[in-house]
C-alpha cells in the first residue's frame, strides 16, 4: 500500500508512544556513514545526555544498543552474568518473569520473589531473600511494571543491596526520560530502556547505563561474553574508541539525540508534573463509568501506564474495536488481566491532554451508542485541553 493509505492513529498504548516532532524532523537528515567523525561527535553528545537522564556517575559506560528494550534486558544478563551465578529476580508481571527466563538461558541459578498482580514487591522480601545465605550476583527489578502498571520501590531495594557484593539491574523502560531517576544515586549498576516509549523516539534503539562496578564485573569474567552482537566490550570499542563493531543506526541516533534533548530541555520534574496532571484527569473523567485504579495503594501506582479495572460487564475488545476504527489505540491487559483491565499510556507525546480528550470524546459516542452514557462531566472541560 502507498504510504498515504495508512491512518495516523492516536497512540495511548505502553509503548510505542507518538513521535516527537523534533525526532521525526532529524531522521530526514541525510545519511552518514556510521564511521564518519560527525555520528561519534554525536554520539558523545548522546552519552553525556545519558549520563543526565539516568543520573549516572561520570566514571561508568553510557551508550545505545542497535535493537529494543528487550535487547538492553538481555544485554545485561549477557554481559554481567555466567554460568552458575546465582541471580534474585523481583517478579510481579510479565517484564519481570522475563528477566527470570533470560537469567535462566545464560546459565544463572534464578531466586524469585514475587508479589500478586497489581501489588509491589515488597522489600521485606527482598531482605529476607539476601539474608537467607548463598553468593547472590545480582539483583534484578523491574521498576515500573508495565504490564499491570506497578511502580516497584526501586530506591528502598537499592539499599537493601548495597553493601551485599551483588549487582544491581533494572529496567526502567517505562520511568527513565519521564520520571527521576538517580543511579548512582540509588546504587544501580545496569538499566535500561527503550527509546519508543518516555522519549518518544522511533524504536530500535535501547539507551543503556553501566556502573563502573558493573564493568569491573565484567572485566572479571572468566567467560567470553555469550552474546557478541551486544559484548560490553565490543560496544566501548565503538563508543569510546571509534574502531568498527557493527552498523548502527545512524538516523535513529538523530532521532534519539533530538528527542533527549526535548525532555533535558523541559526537565524530569516538568514530565513528572504532566504525567500527574494529565493522569488524575482521566481518572476524573472514567470514574463515574466505573473505571477504578487497577492497583490498589497509591504509592504503588505507576504514574505512566494508568492501569484501569474495567467496570462489570464492559465489553473490552467491543469498545477497544470501535475506538481503532475511529483511529484511537487503547491497550488491555496482558494473560490473566485481559479483559480485566485497560492499560494507558502516559509516556512522552502520549502524556498531552488533546490525546485523551480525543479518547474521552470518543468514548461519549461508542457508549451513547450503546445507551450507557451521555456525556462526560463538564468539569473537565478545563482539565483534558
Amino acid at each position: 500500500m502507498p504510504l498515504d493509505a495508512y491512518p495516523e492513529h492516536i497512540l495511548l498504548t505502553p509503548g510505542p508512544t507518538p513521535i516527537h516532532p523534533r525526532a521525526m524532523h532529524a531522521m530526514t537528515r541525510p545519511m552518514l556513514g556510521h564511521m564518519d567523525p560527525e555520528v561519534f561527535a554525536l554520539n558523545r553528545e548522546i552519552q553525556a545526555d545519558l549520563r543526565v537522564m539516568y543520573g549516572a556517575e561520570p566514571e561508568g559506560f553510557t551508550a545505545l544498543l542497535a535493537g529494543t528494550g528487550s535487547l538492553g534486558m538481555e544485554a545485561g544478563f549477557a554481559n554481567l552474568v555466567e554460568e552458575g551465578d546465582e541471580v534474585l529476580v523481583c517478579a510481579n508481571g510479565s517484564f519481570g518473569c522475563r528477566m527470570a527466563e533470560m537469567a535462566a538461558r545464560y546459565g544463572a541459578r534464578v531466586r524469585l520473589v514475587t508479589a500478586p498482580l497489581g501489588e509491589a514487591i515488597r522489600p521485606e522480601d527482598v531482605a529476607a531473600q539476601l539474608a537467607h545465605g548463598g553468593d547472590i550476583r545480582m539483583v534484578a527489578v523491574v521498576h515500573g511494571e508495565t504490564s499491570t502498571g506497578v511502580l516497584n520501590p526501586v530506591p528502598a531495594i537499592a539499599e537493601l543491596v548495597r553493601g551485599t557484593g551483588a549487582l544491581l539491574t533494572v529496567d526502567a523502560v517505562t520511568t527513565a526520560g519521564m520520571e527521576p531517576f538517580h543511579m548512582a544515586d540509588w546504587g544501580v549498576d545496569y538499566a535500561y530502556t527503550g527509546a519508543q516509549k518516555c522519549l518518544s523516539a522511533p524504536p530500535g534503539v535501547a539507551p543503556v547505563a553501566i556502573s563502573e562496578r558493573a564493568l569491573a564485573r565484567y572485566a572479571a569474567r572468566r567467560t567470553p561474553t555469550p552474546l557478541w552482537y551486544c559484548d560490553f566490550e565490543g560496544l566501548r570499542d565503538y563508543w569510546t574508541r571509534h574502531t568498527y563493531h557493527h552498523t548502527v543506526p545512524v538516523n535513529l541516533h538523530f532521532a534519539f539525540h533530538a528527542a533527549l534533548q526535548a525532555a533535558l530541555e523541559e526537565g524530569m520534574q516538568a514530565r513528572q508534573r504532566r504525567v500527574q496532571q494529565v493522569g488524575e484527569a482521566i481518572l476524573s473523567a472514567l470514574k463515574p463509568l466505573g473505571f477504578s485504579p487497577y492497583v490498589r495503594r497509591p504509592e504503588d501506582r505507576l504514574p505512566t501506564v494508568l492501569a484501569l479495572r474495567l467496570p462489570e460487564g464492559f465489553d473490552d475488545a467491543g469498545v477497544r474495536q470501535a475506538l481503532r476504527k475511529r483511529e484511537i489505540s487503547v491497550t488491555g491487559g496482558l494473560g490473566p488481566t485481559t479483559g480485566v483491565i485497560w492499560r494507558l499510556g502516559l509516556m512522552g507525546e502520549a502524556a498531552r491532554p488533546g490525546p485523551y480528550r480525543a479518547l474521552m470524546t470518543a468514548l461519549e459516542d461508542i457508549l451513547g451508542e450503546r445507551g450507557l452514557v451521555e456525556r462526560f462531566d463538564e468539569s473537565l472541560d478545563g482539565v483534558l485541553v
